[in-house]
């Protein structure tokens, strides 16, 4: 699909782009307002749409009522005149014609990034957001610069997720193995909701995050000021709730998606391996195992599902975690 959108661009350079008006990379000069493009393209479908619904429906209602059986019991072999032929198939072409011309501009002025776009790592993974910037740092919400393009690199790390902005109108999917792009500009200090837009399984109403638009020296501040603390943090909550291990293991006791991790170390756990059950003791090395290869043993009564964080979580974050496990009774 990418590919397809690729050459659709290369073609809009050469025949769509003239005639679209639609701005050039790296040339925007004012504040590409998305959310107003995009609502005007709806309202131009809406009234289209409802005034082809009360032609129709009204031309109907008049044969309906001026044929009627009882006026005229023998048909009659009817000749179109060509006239009407060639009406009915123009004005609908010339319709396409122009929600399409609408869609295009929007859609091209969308997907084409400026050159002076600030960087950022989506990943996608069930049922959480992670964002990471240049200098390394990482955290569950997007914090932008106001004034400044920002450009998304999206991907997943297991089912295919969607990066969805309502306030802004703007959506993008995270694919796993593939990498997408889109760009977001704010011209305000504000907050936008980040919701999934595609069915990602059990907990998809709650992935969840937000876009914190700041003014560039408050930016400025929490960029430098934060430096890799996210990544480098000893607070073993802080690792859990990066990677995402909070949106699916409770701390308390109930079960989420996956089972609590409340007093799961040294519990005796069934698990289903290569269609065989065992019953094995989650003692460091189980741990560990169920961390970076989770697919290999499945806790019986929970789905398969979650990822794999072989390369995602560093030895030193294991063993905060493996600890905290053994004191959470």
């Amino acid at each position: 699909m990418s590919l397809i959108i690729h050459k659709l661009l290369e073609f809009s350079d050469l025949f769509f782009i003239p005639f679209c008006h639609a701005p050039n990379k790296g040339s925007y000069s004012t504040v590409p307002d998305f959310a107003g493009k995009v609502n005007e393209a709806s309202l131009l479908v809406l009234v289209i749409s409802l005034v082809l619904l009360v032609l129709v429906t009204g031309v109907m209602i008049y044969f309906a009522v001026k044929y009627r059986a009882s006026k005229h019991p023998l048909s009659e072999k009817v000749r179109e005149p060509l006239w009407l032929e060639i009406t009915w198939t123009v004005i609908p072409t010339i319709l396409v014609f122009i929600m399409f011309y609408v869609g295009w501009e929007n859609f091209v002025s969308m997907r084409r990034t400026p050159d002076n776009t600030m960087p950022v790592k989506v990943v996608a993974r069930m049922w959480s957001w992670n964002f990471e910037y240049e200098n390394g740092m990482k955290s569950d919400l997007l914090r932008v610069p106001v004034g400044r393009p920002v450009k998304l690199s999206i991907t997943s790390t297991d089912v295919i997720h969607s990066l969805f902005i309502p306030e802004l109108r703007l959506k993008e999917d995270a694919v796993p193995g593939m990498e997408t792009s889109m760009w977001i500009f704010s011209d305000r200090q504000a907050e936008y909701d980040i919701l999934c837009a595609e069915y990602c399984g059990q907990r998809h109403s709650y992935m969840k995050s937000r876009v914190i638009a700041m003014n560039r020296e408050e930016f400025d501040t929490w960029y430098a000021s934060g430096d890799k603390k996210e990544l480098a943090s000893p607070d073993v909550m802080a690792v859990l709730d990066d990677n995402g291990c909070l949106d699916c293991h409770s701390i308390d006791g109930s079960d989420l998606v996956g089972p609590t991790f409340k007093g799961i170390y040294g519990r005796q756990t069934t698990v289903i391996s290569e269609g065989t059950e065992r019953v094995l003791v989650a003692d460091d090395a189980y741990i560990k195992k169920s961390i970076l290869y989770p697919d290999k043993e499945i806790v019986k009564g929970f789905p398969a599902g979650m990822p794999s964080f072989e390369d995602e979580i560093s030895e030193d974050d294991l063993k905060r975690i493996i600890e905290y496990l053994k004191g959470l009774k």
